[in-house]
């Protein structure tokens, strides 16, 4: 067995690439935590380290948020080696790449935090609050990554201390045992870390932060009462706050100065390298760093409901065609704020993406495949330049507020504030609240269900939550199982629509597969059903 493989508690793990510069101390002889934690800058960096290769690479395109609905009905990804494109279209089994790349970045740094957490309190920072806080957020750091992991793989390894090679062949844990230990572990956990955010490095864990992550998990696992209990306190805290403008928070107009991220992918997280949201997401434009890595669906489009608050195909003013090939047609303002396509205008010039002369049309290689483009974190002001330096929300406010909702309706208790928290994000968001009020009519369970997944698809479209939303859901055979298309036109009196590829999504995809390479190097795999 390959000891590189033996991911828990290895110190050999702390060779990743893009942490060599972090961990380049000034006395290169140090081997001890001794020599290592001598100052709270060295715990600093510690948590910026697994912070960054982990969560905000801006290098590293197969983590990036923003490009995950890439997976999911909402998006295409056009680049294969992305690793979302095989996973929307179901071309995946044992040997793809992308289950060897997740499970081994995460496996690889909770080998690393587990060494860290354990020493983390040699005494050589001599001020105890300041131990307790950095160890506290490397904890929270790991109980993330095995919310991550059992989200994807189920049962998987599980320790909370350096492994040696006996504890490191262990059997894998259930995902309910794993759960059962990370859930109460992670509230103590948030706990004793500090209220407020940080005057610096704000995208670090606090308080409140760490338990909106909790609470998006709980959400995840069906543990209603606990998701509403944590968004409750959230709100209770005052610290965040709906932002006014919806559109605002994803370009410079907001970006760094709104009160609803929570959970923040700062310039601090990744050492104020350039930001590439537009290189990533934006149409190929004069200079060409226009991407469209990953680009809105139809499917996507036509989820936003009527400014009213009603289906495309429930709303008594136009017919479900009128609204398909006019998507500007008395719709919800998020979409226009979310995204943009055919008749647009971009940086001055029309988007007409049926012309082949145009860097818009729709079969270049680098234009988007659908005619949409994602709107979110493309700002204008980044079109001629090699990055930017955008901030992102890997969790905000808005989220909170429809997580209590859920919760509240799934537990068939849709109290007032349920109620609420609906409302004060379809009112933030602009639609005619004399209608789109949810107080104003009766709905069953199923039809609060439906509107609660719809809010959050709408409301959250290219932020990367759709993936575990239809998976959670148990909707993927339904959406996933059905062609990726594009934007819908009328030609000689018929309605044509753009096709892009054709998906597949099997019941036993609810999991992922472990890669043969990890089945090979750890005996206490076993593999998911169906691969």
């Amino acid at each position: 067995m390959r000891k590189s493989i033996i991911y828990f508690g290895l110190l050999a793990s702390m060779s990743l690439a893009s942490c060599e510069k972090f961990l380049d101390k000034t006395d290169p002889t140090a081997t001890s935590f001794v020599e290592f934690f001598n100052t709270e800058e060295d715990l600093r960096r510690v948590i910026y380290s697994s912070y960054v290769d982990v969560f905000t690479s801006v290098g590293a395109r197969g983590l990036l948020f923003y490009l995950d609905d890439g997976k999911t009905d909402n998006a295409y990804s056009r680049v294969e080696g992305d690793h979302h494109q095989r996973i929307a279209n179901g071309n995946i089994n044992a040997n793809t790449p992308a289950f060897l790349y997740y499970y081994e970045l995460q496996m690889k740094h909770l080998g690393r935090l587990n060494t860290f957490i354990a020493n983390a309190n040699v005494p050589y920072v001599e001020d105890e609050a300041v131990r307790t806080k950095f160890k506290s957020i490397l904890e929270a750091m790991r109980v993330w990554h095995y919310f991550k992991l059992t989200s994807r793989w189920a049962n998987v390894p599980f320790l909370l201390e350096p492994a040696n090679m006996e504890t490191a062949l262990q059997p894998a844990k259930s995902k309910a045992e794993i759960l059962e230990t990370i859930f109460p572990l992670a509230e103590e956990i948030a706990n004793r870390l500090p209220d407020k955010e940080y005057t610096s490095d704000a995208y670090m864990f606090n308080k409140y932060s760490f338990k909106a992550i909790i609470m998006r998990y709980a959400l995840y696992n069906g543990r209603y009462e606990l998701a509403a209990k944590l968004a409750k306190e959230i709100m209770d805290s005052g610290n965040y706050s709906l932002h006014p403008k919806y559109g605002d928070m994803f370009s410079y107009k907001a970006d760094k100065t709104n009160k609803e991220y929570i959970v923040k992918f700062d310039m601090e997280s990744h050492a104020n390298s350039a930001t590439n949201s537009f290189r990533d997401l934006a149409p190929q434009y004069r200079t060409g760093n226009g991407q469209s890595y990953v680009v809105p669906t139809k499917a996507l489009v036509d989820s936003y409901w009527t400014l009213q608050g009603r289906p495309i195909d429930a709303c008594p003013l136009h017919t479900k065609e009128e609204y398909e090939l006019n998507p500007k047609l008395n719709r919800d303002p998020r979409l226009a704020s979310s995204v943009f396509g055919q008749g647009d205008t971009f940086y001055g010039d029309k988007i007409d993406i049926y012309n082949t002369g145009s860097l818009f049309y729709y079969e270049n290689q680098r234009s988007s495949k659908s005619g949409y483009w994602f709107k979110k974190f493309v700002d204008e002001t980044d079109a001629f330049k090699s990055g930017g330096n955008m901030h992102f929300p890997l969790l905000r406010y808005a989220e909170v507020l429809l997580t209590y909702a859920e919760a509240q309706i799934m537990l068939g208790n849709v109290d007032d504030l349920a109620k609420d928290c609906i409302n004060q994000v379809r009112k933030r968001a602009g639609l005619d609240m004399t209608i789109a009020d949810v107080k104003l009519t009766n709905k069953t369970k199923e039809e609060w269900i439906k509107l609660i997944q719809n809010e959050r698809r709408t409301e959250l479209a290219g932020e990367g939550l759709r993936y575990d939303d239809i998976l959670r859901w148990k909707i993927a055979e339904q959406v996933l199982n059905q062609p990726a298309l594009g934007h819908t036109r009328m030609v000689n009196g018929k309605k044509e629509t753009i096709k892009i590829e054709d998906r597949e999504f099997k019941q036993n995809n609810y999991l992922w597969p472990f890669h043969e390479n990890s089945l090979r190097v750890e005996p206490g795999l076993v593999q998911n059903p169906g691969y």
